[in-house]
């Protein structure tokens, strides 16, 4: 049985070669992941998983197919091959299918300076059970909290292989470290409930858990007595927390695979004005200890430093090979894919131009309306941008915070919020999404 990421890879390459593919590409994944939560200062649960899944695509001509095992013994793969081949020739043929030319492929075949593999030993389940413990003793310290629904500290650490036909072969490891609360105040139909989460690539760069815990007490007891607010057309102010969610909607919009369907509700909008033309949206896979960078793309091709949008304009699609196919254009380096299936296209780190006031000096500008601090559920769509959510946060008068809600809805339109965006300076910067609290001009709320 091949013993590394690598030689596995090799192996299910070998095997759909003999087996008849005419072109393949596979994936090797291993990973183990430690989570540990506390309630009421005892361990409730302790998990820990470790595993490989290997994955295997074969071309036949214009037809491909998937397979996927976590099994890697030689009689495994050896089947995978055979039935992924039998699965092609059956499939219906995709003349936008295959792998990249080899002048295509990425010279970078590793995460080498990119510090996405903490070197720290993996951490003993008494330090994450601990962790959680000051977390949850932290929350339950704030005057207010009745009780805390969850305390959790975990680690994880994830190796991945891809090699393909066309010479392409590159792996990378990636650790990750977490410390979450969630509180509750009250009981019954008043009972209220905020949380806080952090989470770093490095064990080092991860906030102290009393931090946590505290910062989740806080928030919790900012709700109690939440009430529905008024019925009317307001400004909406999206804390930092939630703000990402709206660019979140433009990125899934300029998506390729959604352009070539010609389902998405900025289908028309290449080169044109979608955000203010003070604010640009960058894509930057290649940064330092950051949950999302990635050496590579999923099809072997090179990543780097982009603009989406640039000045306000849109300048481009988020492409893989297939997409760009499709429309006549150049992958841009954003595949993506797990063990299972083909590569699609997706986004890495963004980064959001940040504004100069605080989320303090946009509330006095708003006047009255609507600081949102979580969204419930939705109802967009994807052809118009016509968009509709849950929302609970606060109510705002005479630029002040002046008493918490829930149970309202936010309406309008993707496109036209989005031209309206006003930025505040209080992104986070050290998340794979860097959006700061954004300020949207008279949204339809839905409350009493």
């Amino acid at each position: 049985m091949p013993d590394t990421l690598s030689s596995l890879t090799e192996a299910l390459l070998h095997a759909a070669k003999r087996a008849g593919a005419d072109a393949c590409d596979a994936m090797a994944i291993d990973g183990t992941s430690l989570s540990i939560d506390v309630r009421g200062g005892v361990l409730e649960q302790a998990e820990r998983s470790e595993g490989i899944d290997i994955g295997l695509r074969v071309l036949v001509g214009q037809r491909q197919a998937c397979v996927s095992a976590s099994d890697t013994s030689a009689r495994t793969i050896e089947t995978m091959a055979e039935r992924a081949v039998a699965m092609a020739r059956e499939a219906p043929s995709d003349p936008y299918a295959g792998l990249a030319d080899a002048s295509q492929l990425s010279d970078r075949r590793d995460a080498s300076g990119l510090e996405l593999d903490d070197p720290s030993a993996e951490p003993d389940p008494k330090a994450l059970e601990e962790d959680a413990r000051r977390a949850e003793a932290a929350a339950l310290s704030v005057a207010g909290i009745s009780k805390i629904d969850a305390a959790s500290a975990a680690y994880g650490r994830r190796r991945v292989h891809l090699a393909a036909s066309n010479g392409f072969a590159g792996g990378y490891t990636r650790s990750s470290r977490h410390i979450s609360c969630v509180a509750i105040t009250g009981d019954g139909t008043g009972m209220e409930r905020d949380y806080c989460g952090e989470g770093r690539v490095w064990q080092s760069d991860l906030p102290d858990a009393e931090i946590i815990g505290r910062l989740a007490a806080e928030r919790t007891i900012a709700r109690k007595g939440a009430r529905r607010p008024k019925t009317g057309s307001y400004p909406v102010l999206y804390d930092e927390r939630v703000a990402a969610s709206l660019i979140g909607h433009l990125i899934g919009a300029i998506n390729g695979a959604s352009i070539a369907r010609g389902s998405s509700w900025l289908r028309d909008a290449l080169h044109t004005a979608v955000l203010p033309a003070n604010l640009s949206l960058t894509e930057d896979p290649l940064r330092r200890r950051t949950s999302a960078s990635r050496p590579f793309d999923a099809e072997g091709l090179p990543v780097h430093a982009r603009n989406l949008v640039h000045e306000g304009t849109l300048t481009g699609w988020i492409l893989d090979l297939s997409s760009a196919r499709k429309l006549g254009l150049e992958s841009t380096g954003n595949a993506a894919r797990g063990p299972s299936s083909p590569p699609s296209p997706s986004t890495s780190n963004i980064l959001l131009t940040q504004g100069t006031a605080s989320r303090a000096d946009l509330l006095a500008d708003m006047g009255t309306g609507l600081l949102v601090t979580s969204l419930i559920g939705s109802s967009i769509s994807a052809t118009t941008g016509d968009y509709s959510r849950g929302a609970s946060g606060f109510w705002v008068e005479n630029g002040q915070i002046a008493y918490p809600v829930n149970e309202c809805t936010i309406a309008g339109n993707l496109r036209d919020m989005l031209k309206t965006l006003i930025p505040a300076n209080d992104a986070r910067l050290h998340l794979s999404t860097v959006v700061p609290s954004l300020l949207v001009e008279g949204l339809t709320i839905a409350g009493e």
